[in-house]
This record gives C-alpha cells, structure tokens and sequence, in this order.
C-alpha cells in the first residue's frame, strides 16, 4: 500500500471547459516543429541542414555542453527550415513530415540485463535524456551527474489539466518498463493520487498526496518525501514520458505521440486528442474554438502554460492546449461594484463565496488589477503547501541576495511552484518570471 501524505494549503480552480473522456487523433501537421527553448537551460547546437531527409529519432540538434545529448525529429520528412532569431538564436527546426514514416531502430533492449551507463546512452541516443528535468534550477538534467533520486509525479491537479490516468491509459507495461530502466539509476519516486492505474507500479517508492492544488507538482512531492540540499541533485519527468521511455526499450523506437487535452470555455467540444510533439497549434485545435469573441490560446494549462497562436508548435512538455477569454474587449461600467455573483475570488470580495464548490467559473486573460509593490500579507503562505517561505524567497531574488535564497530553499523550487501563489497574489507580482530569473542567477553563479 502507498504511504499517504495529506496536505493542508493549496487551492483548486473550477474552470469551466474541462476535457472529457472523448479521445480522437488530432488532423495531422504537414510540418512539425522542435523548439529548443522548450528544454530550459541547454545551449543547441543545429546538425542538420534545410534540404535533409531524416527518420522519426533522427537528431535535429545537440546540446553544445554535452554533445552526447541529442534532441531528434519526431516525423520522417525533409528539413524544411531553420528559424532563427535575433544574434542567430535558433527558434525552431521545422520539418516537413513525409507520406511514408520511417523511424529509426534503436534495438528492442532487455531493461533487467542493462546497467545504469547503458541505461542512460540509450536514452541520449533517442533524444529521451533531453525530457528530464533537474532540481536544483529546473533545466534539462546534467547527464554527467548522479541523482540521488528520480521523481516522477503521475497526476496534474492545475485547472483544466489533462487527466494521466486517460494519457497513461493502454500504456501501463511502457510505463512498469520506463520506471524499470529509471530505478537502474536512481531510486525512484512516484506521487499519485486516489485511483491512479499506476499505484501498484513496481520498482518505485508510491506515495499517494491528497489535498489541493498543486499538490500534483513534482516540486510539492520531492519537498514532502525527500528534500533537496544543497549540492544534491535530483531528476524529474512526467508520467506519460516515463512510458515514452519503456516503449523504446520494449518497442526499439521512439513514439512521440502524446494524449493531451483540448479545454477551456472556448472550445466548443472539450476533449483529448492524441498528437505528435511539434504538431501545429491549429491543426490541433481545427474547428474547435469559439470564434464570436477574442480568444486567448494557451500552450499548457492556464497556470503555468505559454501564450501561443495556431502556426505555433506543440512545446515538448506540453499536456494540454486550453482557450479562454482574452478579456479585453469586455466593458465594466462600475463592475466593482455589482455583486458578481459568477466571478471568482479567492476572498469575499464577492458574493461567489456563497456558491457550492462545484461550481465553474469562467476566467479570462485580464490581470483585473494594477502592478505594486509586494505585500506581505502570507497570501502566498495560505496556498503553498511546501517547507518554504514563499514571500521572504521572492524578495531574496528581486534583491539578488544570493545567500540568503540558497538559505530560504531555492534550489528545491522551480516557477510552477509559485503559479498557485501567483494567482492570489493582490499585488499582481509575476512571481514565476521572477523565480525563473533567480534560478538562473544562481546557476551562473555556481557554475
């Protein structure tokens, strides 16, 4: 049986538009995009050129740190484009996707006869090394380091989140494989909640977290089960990537189809939809948005998800497209002072305190506020559920206080962290930008 961590802070965010079981394949993308800034922290190096053809797990581009690290295509095809920005960042590598798919074989391999090494140059080879994330700094993990634990957190409780147990659903033995070839290197961790179809998974420490958001974040789970110190290092992935893993091992290929969900209030039919990695925005979504109002569309869940558009690619990580609101054409006349009894406040600013907790709220894109300076009111406090100080962390960053955020914790949080914390706050900080910012401070200063 798991052991059962109950947590007292957090707060859940009833948005209207959630996914429902429905699962349908996404019209495929005639071009597909990798985006090097999806995997924080690495530095591309670009080993194609437009004109080439490549197979599905053929490399598109290494890290220039650790040339090992490959990030490969996810279709067979031409390479059609190399975008780049300013001072020759590179955007994207665009590749367009080929009638035949073809992929590359790395070799079906036994996980109980490998080692640890083996383990991790397969992962390398396939371009997987590159989906996990490290604490300390929340990048792409150092390959030279040896974790003192591997976390993998297998459900998502942010609003409109996708539902892991449907992601993971048909995938169970990739998933016992992939947590398998992880536990060769590291112990292994995994947080579920109440019925997920991964608690009797084997090789893996199971501990089951009931409380609010964002109980569901990995960060919440490695501060409550094994706190980093500093100097130590831990890996982190999500659960349907660990399956990504256990089906090159049980497969010799990689897949890199994900099960995301399509929600929010201005979807017209909520639901999930299996997709490729790099797929277009809006071959995605085809159809399915709301179009009597401005949309605001969002690559990952409201919290913690980027703004995006329908020619922009799926982001490596991403779980979910949702579309709400963009507020910014609505007119308020003396709003303030109308009860609202359909807006949502986490005060008794308005009378939506009096309705029942099912209730959903629809939430546009409006910061309904101005920026000032931070308040320490423990806003932050009531809804962040880890052994920190949230507020007096923020403020060591914004004063680049180095000691003083090593000794308040930084290197167990990463920005999702705060997204819960930055959804209350009365003061309008970007407090996820801002740990962002510190983290990266802190890594150039220790490197």
């Amino acid at each position: 049986m798991a052991n059962v961590i109950k947590l007292k802070k957090g707060l859940d965010i009833n948005l209207k538009g959630k996914a429902t079981a429905k699962i349908s394949a996404a019209n495929a993308s005639e071009v597909y995009g990798l985006i090097p800034d999806a995997f924080w922290g690495m530095k591309p190096k670009v080993v194609v050129k437009e004109g080439d053809d490549v197979k599905a797990g053929d490399a598109l581009f290494v890290n220039k740190l650790h040339p090992e690290m490959k990030f490969v295509s996810p279709v067979a095809g031409k390479v059609m484009l190399v975008e780049r920005g300013e001072r020759r960042k590179v955007l994207s590598v665009q590749v367009e996707a080929a009638a035949d798919q073809q992929y590359v074989d790395f070799g079906k391999k036994q996980v109980n006869s490998l080692n640890a090494e083996q383990v991790k140059a397969a992962l390398l080879e396939s371009g997987l090394f590159g989906f996990i994330i490290q604490r300390p700094y929340a990048v792409v993990a150092n390959p030279d380091d040896m974790p003192k634990a591997i976390f993998v957190s297998a459900f998502s409780d942010m609003p409109l989140a996708a539902d892991v147990n449907i992601a993971l659903n048909g995938k169970e033995a990739d998933f016992q494989t992939g947590i398998d070839a992880l536990a060769k290197i590291a112990k292994v961790y995994l947080g579920v909640k109440a019925g997920s179809i991964v608690e009797n998974t084997k090789n893996a420490t199971v501990t089951e977290f009931r409380g609010k958001c964002p109980a569901g974040n990995v960060g919440v789970q490695i501060n409550n089960v094994c706190p980093i110190n500093k100097g130590e290092v831990v890996w982190t992935l999500a659960a349907e990537e660990v399956a990504m893993i256990g089906g090159l091992f049980n497969e010799g290929k990689v897949n890199f189809t994900r099960t995301i969900a399509v929600a929010g209030s201005e979807i017209k039919e909520p639901q999930y939809k299996q997709v490729l990695i790099g797929a277009k925005i809006g071959d995605i979504i085809a159809g399915n948005v709301c179009s009597d109002k401005k949309v605001r569309l969002i690559d990952g869940n409201p919290l913690t998800g980027v703004k995006t558009d329908e020619n922009s690619f799926l982001l490596a990580h991403s779980t979910e497209i949702t579309a709400i609101p963009e507020g910014d054409d609505r007119d308020e006349l003396f709003g303030w002072i109308a009860p609202r009894f359909n807006e949502y406040s986490t005060s008794r600013s308005y009378f939506t305190w009096l309705q029942p907790k099912s209730k959903e709220y629809v939430l546009d894109a409006r910061v309904k506020g101005g920026h000032r300076h931070m308040i320490c009111s423990g806003e932050y406090d009531s809804v962040f559920p880890m052994d920190i100080y949230p507020e007096q962390l923020v403020k060591a960053i914004i004063a680049g206080d180095i000691d003083r955020m090593e000794a308040l914790g930084i290197y167990e949080v990463a920005p999702e962290d705060f997204a819960v914390a930055e959804f209350v706050d009365s003061s309008k900080v970007e407090l996820q930008r801002i740990v962002r910012e510190g983290l990266d401070m802190l890594r150039k200063e220790n490197e």
